[in-house]
Formats: structure tokens, sequence, C-alpha cells
């Protein structure tokens, strides 16, 4: 098969022939229609981020496809099935997941990292971890949704718990952000959606937004501007999307004492906070990872009855054999979601 490969950080990723993968008994071989850039994989190839499995390796995680063969003890699903599969598989026994909270898994798997993702023809997945995808929701498109939709959703609800009427701040509209957005007006959170780009502010207030804001052009700061939409309060809930200590810190001055920063956007480096503040106003700091199994239908049904947009936002299709330019649109921020298709 065709597959696009890793050999190590600061080289592009090479387009050529790898050997096809066979499903053991409880796996399923799924042909893969799509899968999704995401900036976690420029993580690895940009900035040195190590993988769990040493390269060469297939990165890739957000995909959907169609069975193409089934493990000896498979029964629930078939040749021929519309399927989307999970960024993460949990075990299934450590204390996370026996606590409902697979997503954090003590040994979880992820494609394009712990094993071979979906950067190419095919890819095999275990058969209790994959879900399937409705006939009314296209294949492209709808790879993903197996995570720059599903993460904000489990940001939103699980660990933001927005309700009717939050002041929710969005730092960033990128793929993830504007998701977040969506699910937020969603759940009844009055959105204010933060970017130094006006074209992907424009998405928002689309997408459900209430205000924008631009910072380059709020010389006071965006915490001043705000304030100023609640009433001189501040943001029940700030929700950064970036992955920049800078932009989360920004993000925790917007909130009124007793608010909450939710951290869903990824980096390495130290954030300096003020811990008076955490303390004396009862602030609240929560982390964000990914999606657990048991909310992902859910998902998948808000796009199947068009509850979110899922299709109108990718905004850029490349073969295999253009990955590696499709690397570069998600470098630049050019665009919402960019997938690569399999052709």
């Amino acid at each position: 098969m065709r597959a696009a490969i890793f050999y190590g950080p600061n080289q592009p990723l090479r387009v050529e022939e790898w050997p096809d993968p066979t499903p053991s008994h409880d796996e399923i071989l799924v042909r893969v229609a799509a899968c999704g850039l995401c900036h976690t994989d420029l993580h690895y190839i940009d900035h040195g981020v190590p993988t769990a499995k040493r390269p060469p390796l297939i990165l890739g995680h957000e995909a959907t496809g169609v069975v193409a063969q089934v493990g000896e003890h498979v029964t629930q699903i078939q040749v021929g099935d519309r399927v989307l599969l999970p960024a993460v598989l949990p075990c299934g026994s450590c204390l996370a997941c026996r606590t409902g909270r697979e997503n954090i898994c003590l040994h979880m798997r992820m494609f394009g990292n712990d094993v071979n993702g979906a950067y190419a023809e095919y890819i095999t997945a275990p058969a209790k971890d994959v879900f399937p995808l409705p006939d009314e929701l296209p294949l492209v498109e709808g790879c993903i949704i197996a995570d720059a939709v599903t993460t904000p959703y489990h940001a939103v609800k699980n660990r933001a718990e927005v309700r009717p009427g939050d002041s929710v701040v969005v730092y960033g509209c990128g793929g993830v952000g504007l998701n977040v957005v969506q699910f937020a007006r969603l759940a009844g959170g009055i959105v204010i959606a933060v970017d130094i780009a006006e074209e992907k502010l424009e998405h928002a207030l689309r997408l459900g937004a209430t205000a924008v804001i631009n910072p380059k052009q709020e010389p006071a700061g965006v915490a001043k501007a705000v304030r100023k939409l609640t009433a001189g309060a501040g943001a029940d809930i700030a929700i950064e999307a970036i992955g920049n200590p800078a932009t989360m810190k920004d993000a925790f001055s917007t909130l009124r004492p007793g608010g909450r920063l939710v951290v869903v956007g990824y980096s390495d480096q130290e954030v300096a906070l003020n811990a008076g503040r955490v303390m004396y106003r009862e602030m609240e700091i929560r982390g964000s990872l990914g999606c657990r199994p048991v909310d992902y239908p859910r998902v998948i049904e808000l796009a199947r009855t068009g509850r979110i947009e899922v299709t109108s936002l990718v905004t850029a299709r490349f073969s295999l054999e253009e990955i590696n330019a499709g690397l570069d649109t998600l470098r630049e921020g050019r665009g919402i979601r960019s997938v690569v298709v399999m052709e």
C-alpha cells in the first residue's frame, strides 16, 4: 500500500510503498477514505516531540473509511461498513477506564504515535473501538469528527461544564477552537471568540459567537474588552485552544472571581499564573484531552441531525502525494481544517 512515512523531525513525510497491515482475530482492516491534518502531527515533525513508537512510523489519527476485512472473532462489524476511527484507543481495564475517564487511559494507544496511523491506504483497528458512520455524513469531511470535533465536545461538556447563560471566552478559532464555539453555543453559552485572523473571527460569528475580539485591535488588552462585554464581571469560563503559554495566561486574566480556565491546546512549556489569585478567588484550572468513547455516538448524532456543522469546516483537500503541501497550510494557518483524501 501507499503511505506517508515519518522518518524523524525536521524532514518531510515520504510517500512510499509500505507493507499491507493484517488484522488480528479481534481487529478490522479499514480502507482509509480520508484523514484530517492536525497540529499534533506538526509537534512531531517540526518541534521534535517524540512519538511513542520510534520512526519510521505512519502518522495520522483522524480517519474514516470502509471495512475491507474483519478478524475471525469479529461479529458486530461487516465488510463494507462505513466507520469512524477514534484518535485514541483505551485499554478498558486501568483505573481511569474503570472510572469512566477512558480519554486519559493510563495505557492509551494513539494512532500515528503508539501505532501506525491513517496517512495510508489501509489501517487496522480493534473492532471494539470503532464507530459506525451514518450514510447522511460524508466519509471525507466526516473524518474530522474523530478529533477536531469530539475533542471540543469533551472540553465544553465535561471539562468546562458550560451551562445556559455562561459567558465563555474561546481563545483560538482554528479547527478545534471553532468547534469549541459551536458546542459552547449549543450548550447555551454566550460566546466571545478571540483570534488575530479576521477571517476566522467571521467564521466564529457564523457558528454562534455573540462577539469577537481581535487582540491586535485592543491596545488595552483582551481582559478589558471582555469585562466591557460582561458588564464588568469578566467571563465565567475561558477555553484556550491554541497551545501557547502567553494565551493561556491571557485567557486566565479574562475570568471573573471563581471562574474556570480550560486548557485544550498543547504546549510543553511552563505557564506562570498568579497563585494568590487562584487561591483567594477560588479560580479553577482544568486540562482537557480528547474525548471519552461514550461521547462519540452523541457527537456523530449531533452532526447527522445538523445540530453542528462538519462539512463546511473542511476547507481544503489534498491527495496522499500532496500531504506535505497540506501540512504547509496547517503551518501557515490557512483555512479551517484540511484533510488528506485517499483516491
